[in-house]
């Protein structure tokens, strides 16, 4: 049985692994300790809400991260739902619905006007569950980016 939770300061080497997996699904190094250091801050500055599933032994299997954001035009909160990860051995067991529902929990109890995530072209099998969870693919507006690291 899976079990989710709000994770805090005590799961950090869980979430840390697993964010750390995460990157490496989107083709960046192995770097547990950058890991570490990014999801210690979210957690110590209160910048984001991490859920963690974990199996019945309580080992990390899969989480979520969802940072605060606003919505000018709704004059209203939103969330980014920006990490969603599940380890591999633990995949198409429902983990991830769990992990969207206790999301989706807390943009209604704070009142959110809507949950926005993005997720990369190839990656089909999710573009298919968020779909499945009643998520839309945005046909309104385009998405740009600017790299500043050049």
């Amino acid at each position: 049985m899976t079990k989710i939770v709000k994770a805090d300061i005590s799961h950090l080497p869980e979430i840390a692994n697993l964010f750390d997996a995460y990157r490496q699904f989107y083709e960046q190094k192995p770097d547990i300790e950058l890991a570490t250091r990014y999801i210690k801050a979210r957690i110590d500055n209160n910048e984001s809400v991490i859920y963690l599933a974990q199996d019945a032994s309580g080992k990390g299997i899969g989480f979520t991260q969802l940072y605060p954001t606003f919505c000018s035009v709704a004059a209203q909160n939103v969330w980014v739902l920006y990490d969603l990860f599940v380890a591999h051995h633990a995949r198409r067991q429902g983990v991830a619905e769990q992990l969207l529902t206790k999301a989706r929990k807390l943009g209604v109890e704070t009142k959110s006007a809507w949950l926005k995530l993005e997720t990369g072209v190839m990656n089909k099998p999710g573009q298919a569950l968020y779909e499945k969870q009643g998520w839309e693919r945005d046909t309104e507006f385009h998405t740009y980016f600017l790299d500043l690291e050049t």
